[in-house]
């Protein structure tokens, strides 16, 4: 699969091959929900809480004696029923992890480059470079190329300049090649690889 390198400011700068087997893929939409449902579950903090009747700082007597009152019985106040009680099977602090077979999950990644290479929603540029951290001039030449909402994946090492002149622009995420995961792939409309990144991730999967 051949696709056009642009330079940052929208100018042509040649070709690149892409591999078949991580950007030719038939995306499956199973793989993805369950690689991004194992990504949000990794971020869940678990730390929802409520307290139980054995938690409550409430008498533990018994409320009036067991026969002669008419009423129903009951022994302690701390019980689910009563106001000021606890609660019956409330949330507890837990982990929300749940295990994922490294096969799928990089096999998820293949599908949802794939998805956006067969979208037309992929963009190739040589170099993520710029010589002033200017928002404003960044966002020139985003418009340029027609990004309004994207995933911007560079090589090992960002751009110092242009990381600070991304960092205040809305529905733009920059990421370093290590960072590049299927939840944030799929959120964004656009997927814009350097040319780095490009050879980084076909080295990884080889």
């Amino acid at each position: 699969m051949d696709l056009k390198i642009t330079t940052l400011g929208g100018k042509d700068a040649g070709k690149v091959k892409l591999s078949e087997e991580i950007f030719g893929l038939d995306p499956r939409e199973d793989i993805l929900q369950r690689v991004v449902r194992w990504q949000l579950a990794k971020k869940q903090q678990g730390t929802h809480k409520t307290k139980g009747r054995a938690e409550i700082a409430r008498t533990g007597a018994k409320m009036y004696k067991q026969k002669g009152t008419g009423r129903a019985r009951h022994h302690s106040a701390r019980a689910p029923q009563f106001r000021g009680g606890g609660k019956a099977h409330g949330p507890v602090v837990r982990s929300h992890e749940h295990d994922l077979p490294k096969k799928v999950r990089a096999l998820g990644l293949k599908h949802a480059l794939s998805a956006k290479a067969k979208s037309a929603s992929l963009i190739i540029i040589d170099e993520l470079m710029m010589t002033e951290a200017k928002t404003k001039a960044l966002i020139a030449n985003f418009a340029t190329l027609g990004l309004s909402n994207a995933l911007v994946i560079g090589g090992a090492e960002l751009d110092k300049n242009f990381k600070l002149a991304a960092t205040n622009i809305p529905n733009i995420d920059v990421l370093p090649i290590q960072g590049i995961n299927v939840y944030d792939i799929l959120r964004r409309g656009t997927l814009v690889l350097s040319k780095a990144a490009v050879e980084a991730l076909e080295e990884r999967f080889k």
